[in-house]
């Protein structure tokens, strides 16, 4: 996975995109018309219900996406009742790693691994701090974003000839928890990386934690070569730096309303084309897709002290998770 260069074509990415796009971009949209711009920004991370099972069939995604959509719902719920408490929330990171790493990693489900319900934990319990929305209100907006990504999801389901595929069964798909050396050591790699990242947090910024866990986890990946976790570590600092100077070129469009649910779709759309092929380029679309995302369920789009703060966080993150990558397991 060469800086410089594309890894090979794993086939057409576009409908995933499409589905990505459409997961992110619609609850944005109709929230916005209706007068209620929140609900959609805090509906939008249901769309991260559509990135995982990406290359299964998609009567065997119709199976297992509710259990990821569940999880990020139960993630997101646990960040709204940690958000007082900034010890709660270094706790809340902690367990949400080991558990979602845990299942993750022992169902053999490939990526994105457990880095979405960290994220979207944290991000819960950085909104809920500000937002006016009721707690279960929000908790609700996650649940129906997760819910409209999964319909999108199985639109295809429509198609006579794509329902007649059998595909595997929940039960055959779930087989049982393995836990072999690749699974403890991907688990042990993320809860150092949680347990450092949340320390060192606490010491930037406790709001900060789950960035720089966030940025640790997604270096780590579902591989335990250490030769890709270094070079994701480095495409995750390139493309998060350019990505930054991105995010500031957008951020003086002031984007707002119906062109931020279009230009974020857009963005997620471009990201799943080529996230499979090169990782530092798609990261300089997901930073300025996260940052606006943020920043505008938050209040705080535009602002660059928080992007500066972002990419301080990536780079300590990343470090960690590079570091990570020299946790072995004992000789026997």
């Amino acid at each position: 996975m060469s800086l410089f260069a594309f890894g090979p074509s794993r086939g057409p990415r576009w409908q995933i995109g499409l589905q990505a796009g459409l997961g992110i971009a619609i609850p944005i949209a109709l929230m916005t018309v209706i007068g209620q711009p929140a609900l959609g920004y805090s509906a939008a991370s249901g769309a991260f219900t559509v990135l995982f099972a990406s290359s299964s069939p998609v009567i065997e995604r119709a199976r297992v996406l509710p259990l990821i959509g569940g999880g990020l719902i139960v993630s997101a719920a646990l960040g709204v009742v940690a958000s007082h408490s900034p010890v709660l929330v270094g706790v809340g990171l902690v367990l949400v790693a080991i558990a979602s790493s845990a299942l993750m990693f022992g169902f053999r489900l490939g990526a994105p691994g457990p880095i979405f319900f960290i994220l979207v934990f944290g991000l819960s319990a950085t909104v809920m701090r500000t937002s006016p929305l009721h707690p279960l209100v929000y908790v609700a907006a996650i649940a129906a974003g997760c819910a409209f990504s999964y319909l999108v999801a199985i639109a295809p389901l429509a198609a006579p000839s794509v329902r007649a595929k059998r595909g595997h069964t929940l039960r055959e798909l779930l087989r049982g928890l393995v836990w072999d050396a690749d699974t403890r050591m991907l688990v042990l790699r993320v809860v150092v990386v949680t347990v450092l990242g949340v320390l060192l947090g606490m010491v930037l910024d406790p709001g900060r934690a789950y960035w720089i866990v966030g940025a640790g986890v997604a270096v780590i990946g579902v591989m335990t070569s250490r030769r890709v976790v270094l070079q994701r570590a480095v495409h995750r600092m390139t493309g998060t730096l350019v990505g930054a100077g991105v995010y500031a070129l957008l951020a003086l469009l002031q984007p707002a309303g119906l062109w931020l649910a279009l230009l974020l779709g857009l963005l997620q759309f471009s990201i799943e084309l080529i996230v499979v092929r090169h990782y530092a380029l798609a990261l300089t679309l997901i930073t300025p897709l996260v940052l606006l995302l943020v920043g505008a369920a938050t209040g705080t789009l535009g602002d660059m002290t928080v992007a500066a703060e972002r990419v301080v966080d990536t780079l300590a993150g990343a470090a960690l998770g590079a570091l990570s990558a020299f946790i072995r397991p004992r000789p026997a």
